[in-house]
């Protein structure tokens, strides 16, 4: 299996994010990609850099105006009197985050700080010089993995770093400034009519969720912690089924905190169900590491030893695959958890 991924994606370095009303290091930083590499070489993935196929199938995605944002963000905000050294927002539109599947109406704001609050959503989004480099070639990554599935092959890994489900196509939000899975989901739809999304990072891809609520052609299934108490806390709740469209073609399966082995495992497999009922002709796999119980942004008490279940239970489904790096953020678990989830998904995997 090929592994994409471009060493610009480390050129996003942020220094602040907040935590419980606290500034702190970011937990996603430059060390997992490289982390991250070293530890699927190990289970023969064969590292590739993407072909660069330009701002098109972003803008599949997400909205001009706000990847106009991303590339221009920075220079602005520094431009302004007494500026600190990353974009954050300090206000925030009233507006509950879309789920029609459709961008926000454009704001009346034009000035920075007005439009740094509109297009990023949160406090885990700060954005330094390179930042929209790091994510547009994060972008690519998941573009060129979904190519190679495109032209044939049987599965494709895109090593995304910045992660992307929590963007949405007009809003920067939890670590993600494009949406990579939905990228990646969006450029298979130019082949296979009905594509899925199965994400299992421990946080809801509240992002891929809106992107593609209300259509019929993507099916979005995630299991993550539950959000009542839990980041993104809005959005990811099981009555939440897609609309119009899109109505059934939407699943959440929420763990209660403390949930384990058996509880992940039975989700995924309930969510493989679903895909296969669906009729998927190809997969997204939005796979994140931190449901594992070393991370420290889990609430959950998954092993290592599940990772190589629902690796088995996902390649039993036998599609087309896009593997889309998302979470993971101990970086002892991540170096164990990602090599055994892909051998196993290698060892079954074959495509019907």
């Amino acid at each position: 299996m090929k592994l994409f991924y471009d060493l610009r994606q480390s050129a996003h370095q942020p220094k602040q994010y907040m935590v419980h009303g606290r500034i702190v290091e970011p937990l996603e930083n430059p060390s997992r990609l490289d982390t991250l590499i070293a530890a699927l070489k190990t289970c023969g993935a064969a590292p590739k850099q993407p072909e660069d196929a330009g701002l098109g199938p972003i803008l599949a995605v997400h909205c001009n105006s706000y990847v106009a944002f991303l590339q221009t963000a920075y220079e602005k905000f520094t431009a302004l009197p007494n500026a600190g050294p990353e974009v954050l927002p300090n206000v925030h539109p009233y507006m509950a985050a879309p789920h029609d599947g459709f961008a926000r109406a454009l704001p009346r704001t034009t000035g920075i700080l007005g439009l740094t609050g509109w297009y990023i959503g949160d406090l885990s989004c700060a954005m330094m010089a390179r930042t929209y480099e790091a994510a547009y070639a994060s972008a690519q990554s998941a573009i060129a993995a979904a190519d190679d599935v495109l032209r044939g092959a049987d599965a494709a890994f895109a090593l995304c770093r910045p992660p992307g489900h929590h963007a949405y196509r007009d809003r920067a939000s939890g670590f993600c400034f494009l949406n990579n899975a939905a990228i990646a989901a969006q450029r298979l739809r130019d082949r296979f009519g009905k594509v899925a999304i199965v994400d299992f990072d421990t946080h809801h891809g509240d992002g891929t969720q809106a992107i593609f609520y209300n259509r019929s052609d993507v099916f979005f299934a995630s299991t993550h912690t539950d959000p009542a108490s839990y980041y993104p806390h809005y959005y990811g709740y099981d009555d939440e089924i897609g609309q119009g469209e899109g109505e059934g073609y939407n699943l959440n399966l929420p763990l209660a905190p403390g949930s384990g082995d058996r509880q992940f495992v039975e989700a995924v497999r309930r969510l493989a169900d679903r895909v296969t009922a669906y009729g998927a002709e190809a997969l997204v796999l939005s796979a994140g590491w931190d449901a594992h119980r070393d991370d420290p942004l889990s609430r959950l008490d998954v092993s290592t030893a599940a990772y190589h279940q629902i690796g088995e239970i996902l390649a039993e489904l036998g599609l087309p695959t896009v593997i889309v790096q998302e979470g993971g953020y101990s970086l002892s678990a991540v170096a164990e958890v990602a090599p055994t989830f892909l051998t196993a998904f290698q060892q079954t995997h074959h495509v019907r």
